[in-house]
């Protein structure tokens, strides 16, 4: 008699459709396969098929996200965003695990940023995913493309041969989008991940020379957003470059994405670099102020500080 205790649990099914895919069915899979690592897919129509499995998505006519269920095809779905946007498969799948693969992804222990992330995520890509399933945009901005450059995995017409060997293929070509979908996913969330709590350390930073240059505790910080719209007394940041071999001064713009500075840096320091702009300023290190006056920078961060000084003095 088989013990019970050294049976293998049956890995978890996902199960979507078989024949053509989409970005929106090779999304939902792919976040769930990230949840559930050594998860079997299977690509079916049969309904008892998709009853047996944990999940179904894009596929059985039901959208229960507490039964695993993420089809959005039924007659009478009417599941929208508070923006409007209505769902698809990717939309729903995401709506209930996405935090929680953030979480699950980054080791994190905040639920609030998990969110903030999943809720960004949705924003510049998932509802672009939805729209372009549901018919409603063909070119819709954002990060969109990927869903046409997803379906170029598709089997063309003239590759096709018979039954068994053409859903072996439309397998393989799923499995082959679903990698690239994975890898853009990863990575995105560790970009938004990094803005969010970058973002903290933005609001946290030390305020100098009444509050009017902000020095950054290290280089790389996503600040512009953060000090446009949040700080209106703040003309100048200061930070280590890339390199850690000089610090910068930086003009904060009128907003994140304008080229209006608050306060430009001196005009006779424009185009400047090194003695030219050591002589003009009194800053032995200066290294180089831009043209654009938008950008300056000094060997070490009492020479920055300096440059700053002199700017808002100017």
């Amino acid at each position: 008699m088989t013990n019970p205790s050294l049976t293998p649990p049956r890995p978890v099914v996902i199960a979507t459709h078989n024949g053509s895919f989409h970005a929106d069915d090779i999304f939902g899979v792919a976040v769930l396969l990230r949840l559930h690592p050594g998860a079997q897919l299977i690509r079916t129509r049969d309904a008892e098929l998709i009853a047996r499995a944990d999940f179904a998505v894009d596929v059985g006519g039901e959208w229960d996200a507490g039964r695993g269920r993420f089809d959005h095809h039924q007659r009478g779905f009417s599941g929208a965003r508070d923006s409007g946007v209505v769902y698809a498969s990717a939309g729903l799948v995401w709506r209930a695990h996405g935090a929680a693969l953030v979480e699950q992804t980054f080791g994190l222990n905040d639920p609030a940023l998990a969110q903030s992330v999943a809720d960004a995520l949705d924003e510049e890509l998932v509802q672009h995913l939805d729209r372009a399933d549901t018919g409603v945009d063909h070119g819709a901005p954002g990060l969109f493309g990927l869903s046409a450059l997803l379906s170029q995995f598709n089997t063309t017409w003239d590759a096709r041969r018979d039954a068994v060997q053409d859903e072996a293929d439309a397998l393989a070509n799923f499995r082959k989008a679903m990698a690239v979908v994975d890898t853009l996913l990863a990575a995105t969330l560790d970009q938004l991940r990094a803005k969010y709590q970058g973002a903290e350390l933005v609001r946290n930073a030390e305020k100098l020379f009444g509050g009017q240059v902000l020095l950054m505790p290290r280089g790389g910080l996503p600040w512009r957003e953060v000090v446009s719209r949040e700080m209106p007394e703040v003309l100048f940041v200061v930070y280590p470059d890339s390199s850690a071999r000089q610090y910068q001064v930086h003009v904060v713009t009128v907003e994140p994405h304008s080229f209006q500075a608050r306060k430009d840096l001196p005009r006779p320091w424009a185009g400047l670099r090194l003695a030219e702009l050591a002589e003009v300023t009194g800053v032995a290190d200066a290294v180089f102020c831009h043209n654009g006056r938008f950008i300056a920078g000094a060997a070490s961060l009492a020479g920055a500080m300096r440059l700053a000084e002199l700017a808002l003095a100017s």
